[in-house]
Order: structure tokens, then C-alpha cells, then sequence
């Protein structure tokens, strides 16, 4: 059996995967920790973490893999397909792949971050695009509206956040609550019924919107006493109102029919089952797929089938 091992270490989670011709062979990840109370941690205490925890990662994942056969290590070495992009956590996944790519004589491809996302959405979605199409990634890092070829190799921003990303809304909200981070989990587990007249507006321009106002409104509710259920669920009530924004002007704006939706964010049952309910009551004529809720979140495998892609348009395996 043909695999590629993959390798991602994003902000959060340090990730490796074992993948070939659509089969995942293994998947390792291991969270990052984020004292108590905090939001988030420095870049240096990141790959801090990462470094030492892609030695363990290494040995499970090919433990888990067995006999197969790797041929390449694939790595995302950025956060996106752009020129400038750059975050010093990829560095710590850049140079293990450097390592085992020579230690195994095969050859060392590089990708990106949200490329990864991507790829690894389309595993089980149930869509194969065809043309273009457009993605929605929204995570803590990442709140972008994309559109995409469907080789993933030319991604373009159509839209996004223009301060926070939703993510970060959603920790920052879950740290004041006294939620452990990352907090959607909980924070999903804790809201209560849907607001019948949400209290938050959004705040939207087209394809753009902004998510610090929502934040300052949902600070208040804490501060005159909230029930906890009630911030929350009006947290994803204007989660669900704002995305649904951006991916109707989208439409409008590309004519394309099809969008695919990843990101840790994006795992949410909540959030999948209000956004499309919204969508269709609203009359939207698009397709909504989305990624797997398990590969929804930073992981290795998106990059593991990229770069099983690659070698398979490059011929790399030879005879």
C-alpha cells in the first residue's frame, strides 16, 4: 500500500497523519496547553509544545500505519496558498518533515494550512467539485469566505471577518464564562434554546462582516447577569445570522452554486443544523457540504491526501 505522511502543526494542534488513495491509515493529534483563564498561548510557547510533542505523534502514527508504504512527507508549511503568508508555529512541522523526508529517501512537498482544511472536508462529504467552487473556513484563525478550483490549487478570499475571527469570539466568550480553552465544545453543550428575537446584530457588508461589536454586546449581557445558556445561545444565533450573510452575498456576488464548510468552527451540530435551516428559509440556491466533524478541526490529514495528490499528478512513485 502507497500512503504520504503528513504533518501539521497549526496553533493549537499538533497533528500527523498517515493517507493514501482516499484511506487514512492513521491520524494523530495532540492539543495544545493553554493555562487556565488564558485566551491563547505565544507563538514561542507553541512551537515550544510542538517540538515536543512531534516525536510521540511520529512513532503512534506509523505504529498505527504498519507496513505501508510511504512515499513522500507532505507538510503545511504556512497558513495559506499567499505570498507573505507565515507563522512560526509551522516551522516546528517543517523541519520533522525535513528530517524524516531524508531519513526515508523520499521526496518532501510542502502545502498550506487551509489547503489542508480543504482537502481534508472533501474526505467523506459527499462532494467532488468539478469547476469551482466556494469554501467557508472558519476556525480560530481563519474566518474567510474562498473561492476555489477544484484541485485546490487557486484559492481567493471573497470575503471574511475584518477584525475577529469566529473563532476567537467564541473562546474569548467561553474563557469569561469560566470555560476551558478552546470552549466551543462546551460552550455548544451549555446553550440553551435558540433565542426567539436575538439580541445581537450583526454587522455586515457584503461579503465582509464584523464580530468585535458582537462581542462587546455579549460582554454586557455577562456583566447584568445572563444566564450562561442564554449568552451562548445568542452567541450562535449571531454566528449562524452572520455566516449565512457572508455565503448569500457570496452567491450573488459568483454565481456558484456549491460551498463547502470546514474549520474547528465549523464542527458545531448546532451551527451546521441552524446555518442550512437559515439558508433554505431565505431562499439561498446554493449546495451546502460539509466536512466531516471530526476532520472539521486542525488535523494531518487534509495534507496527507494533498500530498498524495501530487505525487500521483507528478508520477513521483516511479515503477
Amino acid at each position: 500500500m502507497k500512503a504520504v505522511l503528513g504533518i501539521d502543526t497549526s496553533c493549537y494542534r499538533t497533528s500527523l497523519a498517515i493517507a493514501g488513495d482516499g484511506a487514512v491509515y492513521a491520524d494523530e493529534r495532540r492539543l495544545l496547553q493553554v493555562p487556565a483563564g488564558h485566551r491563547g498561548l505565544r507563538q514561542s510557547e507553541a512551537l515550544f509544545q510542538h517540538v515536543g510533542h512531534l516525536g510521540e505523534l511520529s512513532r503512534r502514527a506509523l505504529e498505527k500505519a504498519g507496513t505501508v508504504d510511504i512515499g513522500a512527507v507532505c507538510v503545511s508549511s504556512r497558513p495559506r496558498p499567499v505570498e507573505g503568508s507565515y507563522m512560526p508555529v509551522f516551522m516546528a512541522g517543517l523541519m520533522a518533515a525535513q528530517c524524516m523526508a531524508s531519513v526515508l529517501k523520499v521526496p518532501l512537498l510542502e502545502t498550506s494550512h487551509q489547503q489542508g482544511h480543504l482537502r481534508a472536508a472533501l474526505l467523506g462529504s459527499g462532494f467532488a467539485p468539478v469547476g469551482e467552487f466556494m469554501a467557508l473556513h472558519v476556525s480560530g484563525g481563519t474566518t474567510e469566505l474562498l473561492r476555489c478550483t477544484h484541485d485546490l490549487k487557486e484559492i481567493r478570499v471573497i470575503g471574511g471577518t475584518l477584525d475577529l475571527h469566529a473563532g476567537q469570539l467564541v473562546d474569548r466568550i467561553g474563557v469569561m464564562l469560566g470555560l476551558e480553552f478552546p470552549a466551543g465544545p462546551m460552550l455548544e453543550e451549555l446553550a440553551g434554546p435558540e433565542p426567539q428575537r436575538p439580541s445581537v446584530p450583526t454587522a455586515a457588508k457584503g461579503a465582509d462582516i464584523s464580530l468585535s461589536g458582537a462581542e462587546n454586546r455579549i460582554k454586557g449581557m455577562i456583566a447584568s447577569g445572563s444566564a450562561p445558556s442564554a449568552v451562548a445561545a445568542e452567541l450562535y444565533s449571531f454566528l449562524e445570522r452572520s455566516l449565512g450573510k457572508m455565503i448569500e452575498a457570496g452567491c450573488a456576488g459568483t454565481g456558484l452554486g456549491d460551498i463547502l464548510i470546514t474549520g474547528g468552527v465549523a464542527a458545531s451540530v448546532r451551527l451546521r443544523r441552524t446555518l442550512e435551516r437559515r439558508l433554505k428559509k431565505r431562499g439561498a440556491l446554493v449546495n451546502v457540504y460539509w466536512g466531516q466533524p471530526a476532520l472539521s478541526g486542525d488535523n494531518a490529514v487534509g495534507v496527507a491526501l494533498l500530498g498524495m495528490d501530487l505525487l500521483k499528478e507528478k508520477e513521483v512513485w516511479g515503477t
